[in-house]
């Protein structure tokens, strides 16, 4: 059997449940914006873990012998077009819809993230993969620090509720926090690149190609990590 050609067309699923934050993770975000990436590498293994898991067990199954590389390559172009489009899904103007642009752009490269880790057989769905996402989206430097900020978030969520109750800042420092936050973890390392949608037009131009550069980054530092990875069995 030869082997498929790197453009065939994958099959990951188009499950519009997941291909936005879910509102339980903003809130905790918006109550907690100093560790929102970590809140969103947690959530993103929660549920976006077992859908990279079994698309790569339904592409070996369909395409027995598929490389690796095809998977992750597939996978880069798939989320790589998401992200290009996702700079206008809030539909919101101004520091809310930035916010938003940004939030989903993150999220949409975890997703890549994990289904990259899952073509080259290491399980998208295990706790490591958040430190991965903190790492390879430079949110921090080593995995130690990582972990430690993971831990630190995962307290505060089982906390949210004292958090709910508790008085906080105004909504627009709070959005401003969390916003920068974010744009940190998408790779949009100009504050006026998440801002530019409160300028009419230049959102569109510019937010596109900022998400399509952050993203092809992302999934080559990903590929370079995952490749050099010993495979391991995916947990069902």
């Amino acid at each position: 059997m030869s082997a498929p050609a790197p453009d065939d067309d994958d099959p990951i699923a188009e499950d519009e449940s997941i291909a936005a934050p879910p509102g339980g993770l903003w809130d905790r975000m918006k109550s907690d914006p100093q560790y929102a990436p970590e809140h969103l590498a947690l959530e993103a293994v929660r549920r976006l873990g077992p859908q990279a898991r079994d698309w790569a067990e339904r592409s070996r199954a369909a395409q027995p012998g598929v490389p690796a590389d095809v998977l992750a390559r597939r996978a880069t172009k798939r989320f790589r077009t998401h992200a290009r489009l996702s700079g206008a899904v809030s539909g919101a103007a101004g520091l809310p819809g930035a916010v938003v642009d940004v939030g989903v752009l993150a999220w949409t490269q975890a997703r890549m993230v994990l289904h990259i880790a899952a073509a080259y057989g290491v399980d998208p769905t295990h706790s490591d993969r958040a430190t991965d996402l903190l790492v390879l989206q430079r949110v921090h430097k080593v995995a130690e620090t990582a972990r430690t900020a993971l831990g630190v978030a995962a307290g505060r969520e089982r906390a949210s509720a004292l958090f709910a109750r508790a008085g906080g800042a105004p909504l627009t420092g709070v959005m401003l926090r969390l916003g920068l936050r974010l744009a940190q973890m998408a790779g949009v390392r100009a504050a006026k690149r998440m801002f530019a949608k409160v300028v009419p037009g230049a959102a569109v131009v510019l937010g596109t190609w900022a998400n399509s550069s952050a993203t092809t980054s992302l999934a080559k530092r990903a590929v370079e990590i995952y490749r050099d990875t010993p495979p391991r069995a995916l947990t069902s």
